[in-house]
């Protein structure tokens, strides 16, 4: 069987699937569940466009790591051609642990479980099948190749995560302030004490990459109504979790219903591996099937949640700098509890509050800052070498609190 594949992809064109082995990864089940997890959630409440997946998102960022290793080894710097697979195989896998519905999952069916951490089982759960194969792949995800610029293509400020995202995110939502010179930055790769930074040349597409980074975050990623659909998600999912462990029997798949009647953390997760096969048959499917069913549920609560949820009735959601009045969020309490005849506690899952934050450069991220490799061959970082004056407030942490609330009050 001919397992060197070429696939049409709308952002890059031809990409190629380099070696069996990555064909093999891309036809297995855990890879080919990102198909059916949506790349940004519920941002198609907002983006109509916005229904790309994971699987999409994972082949863009293979392909772009074709790309920086073609353009470093031109600039003379060794890779051999067992690391350039180990590379590729670790950013075509770095987003496989994520759950239905972007980050939904993680704040209400597990807890205090990073993806990141799924992700890394996942591929040592591979491994183990593909007889010890993904062991360089796995040592360069962790950071702990000798080669550290290999890492920093997958997890860095300026990854081939974060460039294929942006350009992906903006091409399917279009939103054109997202767009980036994904090509020019890679073309601008170099390699300094074995770490990857950028020639002086490259600078302004550096700005624009950070610039461009921070406006898709208020724009797209935070935009008050995606916000709004993701805290109902979770609202339901926390009020269908309450049901299950107090002994209701819920419709859902054999998956969502583990996670439903079990408490998961990161101190449990990973003790059974029962857990983690249960997470691998989880995808956006299990999730809205179930609210769909969910609407005509018994419990109130939950079947107006789910309502709102698939009509597109979702909370007001007010976003500001200061925190809300908490006079006025007691009102709207009050008047929650009096529209819908709930009490108090219920009518918390109508009325709430929550934060959310920004912050689109870390100029004291230690090994992952952006170095500018100057003509003078002095190293610095992006921030200093910049003379765009508002570059250093990219560094500081945004933080806005929202207020949620139903519209019929």
């Amino acid at each position: 069987m001919n397992k060197k594949k070429i696939i049409n992809d709308p952002v890059y064109g031809f990409i190629k699937i380099p070696s069996e082995l990555i064909f093999d990864l891309v036809s297995h089940p855990y890879f080919q569940r990102l198909r059916y997890i949506k790349q940004l959630g519920m941002t198609h409440l907002v983006y109509p466009g916005a229904l790309h997946t994971r699987f999409h998102h994972a082949l863009g960022a293979m392909h772009l790591m074709s790309l920086a290793i073609e353009v470093l080894r031109g600039k003379g710097h060794e890779i051999s051609v067992e690391e350039e697979e180990s590379a590729t195989i670790a950013i075509l896998l770095h987003d496989v642990g994520h759950g239905p519905f972007s980050h939904a999952l993680e704040h209400s069916l597990v807890r205090d479980i990073k993806h990141e951490d799924i992700s890394m089982q996942i591929m040592e759960k591979l491994n183990v099948e593909f007889d010890g194969r993904l062991d360089m792949a796995i040592s360069i995800f962790r950071g702990g190749y000798r080669k550290q610029f290999l890492h920093q293509l997958i997890s860095s400020q300026l990854d081939l995560d974060r460039m294929d995202y942006l350009n992906r995110d903006s091409f399917f939502t279009g939103v054109s302030e997202g767009v980036i010179s994904f090509d020019r930055i890679i073309k601008m790769f170099n390699l300094a004490d074995g770490h990857l930074v950028i020639e002086e040349k490259g600078i302004y597409s550096i700005e624009k990459f950070l610039i461009a980074r921070r406006l898709m975050y208020w724009q797209v990623y935070l935009h008050k109504t995606v916000i709004s659909g993701e805290q109902l998600l979770v609202k339901i999912l926390k009020r269908a979790k309450e049901l299950s462990r107090n002994g209701v029997s819920l419709f859902a798949t054999p998956a969502l219903s583990h996670f439903l009647e079990n408490e998961l953390s990161s101190a449990n997760f990973f003790a059974d591996p029962l857990h983690l096969e249960q997470f691998t048959r989880l995808d956006d499917q299990d999730i809205f099937t179930s609210v769909k069913v969910w609407q005509d549920n018994g419990d109130r609560i939950l079947s107006l949640l789910c309502r709102m949820l698939v009509s597109r009735n979702l909370y007001k959601t007010e976003i500001s700098n200061a925190s809300p009045d908490p006079e006025r969020i007691q009102r709207l309490l009050d008047h929650a509890m009096i529209t819908y005849k709930i009490s108090a506690e219920e009518a918390a899952y109508f009325v709430f509050t929550d934060q959310i934050s920004n912050r689109a450069y870390h100029i004291s991220g230690g090994g992952s800052t952006i170095s500018i490799l100057m003509k003078n061959l002095d190293i610095l970082d992006i921030a200093k070498a910049s003379d765009l004056a508002n570059l250093k407030s990219l560094d500081k942490t945004v933080r806005k609190h929202i207020l949620c609330y139903p519209t019929i009050i």
